[in-house]
């Protein structure tokens, strides 16, 4: 260990921990009259924002909650779950952020893993909740969430309804200082196998995490995504990954804030109109399905600036997007990094550059924010050179990625080993400082000794006119170990088979971007592609579709 010089404090030193409570102190001393808006029902300023914060305190802890318990939300995307993401882990309890598009027994496993005690449901959810409630072995007490309507919903152990609780409830609450490393948040994530894994993050690693964030998305001359005078909605649930941390960074600014509850395609593109929303982040699932909506037809969205990540943007979407006045901007991160780790920055050389050469690093994953440090390593833990070309995992170090799963010691060290956070994606690094994703090491197809990227395959698939959306996976063949398959769903009145793809991409194999064998030799024209429970692809599910449907012999698969 290195012998540095460390000066005691004076003994009347007051050593400021980092707690999320810091980040709430900031929005209303810059922006008291700034609004957070609840879709069409409710708007607030940040004074009473952080009365209602102090109010859910009171009601917590006077319902029993103590630090180091763990309360859990189920509802939609609200100013209710901003105000729980600031009130609970301030009292030192911790916030579970249930994810409600798991099926009622994930939910379960997720709630007694986590050891709930305290749950604030949405009157929508209290059926799901109902149907698992005898089997919960640790929640105590509930909280019923509504949009002013059905008060009187059965929930056990019920303490009352929220807004009720909060209007008895006192404006004001000393919330205490305490280690910056205790937990605030977990949440947890699916993999391919197994029970969902729990990640958690503490007060320190979220105000880090807040501030990089704050200082990427707006001090970046290239990306400058949101300042003060924006308007923030996200289109990515609140359950996932805190909705990227950006409410966090939008509440310590003081930036207005629009919360649309459900995701309805109609009421999204309503409220960026009617709320003149300027920045938001999705996957790129939503953004397509924002833009197909009957109410965004026509309706041009100047001015919208979107952070694209949970998988990879492609140049069509990208194009399509600025074709409608969006701006979008690729990022990276996952569950288990907070999540931001990298965002496409653009350098006084790339933006003397063509306007090909500008796009092309749009789309990629970015280059590390501030504080992260990436690296490519090989199975055997060696480090690959930084030039662009040579492939590994991607692994990394930042103060805000998650020391492990709750309660999984060994998936812990997996996660971990070599002393890097393992990202589980193969990618690249150049010069510049560019992260670029190649694939999931388990979605990389291998076919004759040859490694091929389902994600640049569905990229390159995309651009045909015809497509509206594609996934690519590897099948098993008997000769080649595995081939590259394409589920894609074509655009209204569109006609597409296995030929008319193999003639699209030519084009492609003869200028270099892929090899005359990562042509899909079978695709499936779909009406609708599997989702992950956060709008990614669902390359699991898919692989298990395409074995049933080749399985039954299904007539609609077109092969060359």
């Amino acid at each position: 260990m290195l012998k540095t010089r460390i000066i005691k404090p004076a003994d009347n030193a007051y050593v400021y921990p980092l707690l999320i409570k810091r980040l709430l102190m900031s929005g209303s001393r810059y922006e008291k009259t700034r609004e957070i808006v609840y879709r069409d029902r409710i708007r607030y300023s940040y004074a009473t924002f952080n009365e209602r914060v102090a109010r859910l305190a009171n009601v917590l802890t006077q319902a029993g909650v103590k630090a180091g318990d763990t309360v859990a939300v189920m509802d939609w995307d609200s100013h209710r779950y901003l105000e729980c993401m600031f009130a609970i882990p301030m009292i030192g309890a911790v916030l579970h952020t249930i994810n409600i598009r798991l099926s009622p027994e994930q939910i379960l496993y997720t709630m007694n893993h986590a050891e709930d005690r305290f749950v604030l449901v949405n009157s929508e959810f209290v059926p799901i909740y109902k149907s698992i409630g005898s089997q919960l072995t640790t929640v105590e007490k509930t909280l019923l969430l509504t949009d002013g309507d059905d008060h009187a919903a059965d929930l056990p152990n019920l303490v009352g309804e929220y807004e009720t609780l909060l209007a008895a409830a006192s404006p004001k609450y000393d919330f205490p200082d305490f280690d910056e490393n205790s937990v605030a948040t977990t949440f947890y994530t699916t993999g391919t196998t197994g029970n969902p894994k729990g990640v958690y993050f503490t007060h320190r690693q979220l105000v880090l995490h807040t501030l990089s964030m704050a200082s990427t998305i707006g001090a970046l001359d290239s990306i400058r995504l949101m300042g003060t005078d924006d308007v923030y909605m996200p289109i990515t649930p609140m359950f996932h990954v805190h909705a990227w941390g950006v409410p966090y960074v939008a509440t310590m600014l003081g930036v207005k804030q629009v919360y649309p509850g459900r995701y309805e395609p109609d009421m999204l593109c309503r409220l960026i109109r009617e709320e003149k929303v300027t920045f938001s982040h999705c996957v790129p699932t939503i953004l397509q399905m924002v833009m197909n909506a009957p109410n965004a037809q026509g309706h041009d969205f100047g001015g919208l600036k979107m952070i694209i990540g949970g998988s990879a943007l492609n140049r069509t979407l990208y194009e399509a997007a600025k074709a409608r006045g969006i701006q979008l901007t690729a990022a990276y991160g996952m569950s288990e990094t907070c999540p931001l780790i990298s965002v496409a920055h653009l350098n006084e050389e790339l933006l003397a550059g063509s306007e090909d050469e500008r796009i092309t690093y749009r789309i990629k994953a970015g280059v590390p924010v501030p504080l992260v440090e990436a690296a490519v390593m090989d199975s055997d833990g060696q480090f690959q050179p930084v030039d662009g070309e040579s492939q590994g995992e991607l692994v990394l170090r930042a103060p805000w990625l998650t020391y492990g799963y709750f309660n999984e010691a060994q998936k812990s060290e997996e996660l971990w080993e070599h002393g890097w956070l393992h990202t589980g994606d193969v990618a690249t690094l150049d010069g510049m400082g560019f992260i670029d994703i190649r694939d999931r090491i388990k979605d990389v197809i291998k076919t004759g000794g040859e490694w091929i990227s389902s994600l640049e395959l569905e990229d390159l698939i995309s651009r045909h006119p015809a497509v509206r959306e594609v996934a690519v996976v590897g099948v098993p063949d008997p000769q080649w170990g595995e081939r590259p398959f394409a589920l894609v769903v074509a655009r209204d009145g569109q006609v597409l088979d296995a030929k008319v793809l193999k003639e699209h991409l030519k084009p492609f194999v003869e200028q270099g971007l892929i090899n005359k064998w990562a042509i899909p030799s079978q695709i499936a024209l779909v009406t609708e592609i599997p989702k992950t429970s956060v709008g990614k692809l669902d390359k699991k599910r898919i692989r298990v579709d395409i074995a049933q449907w080749q399985a039954a012999g299904s007539t609609f698969l077109s092969a060359l």
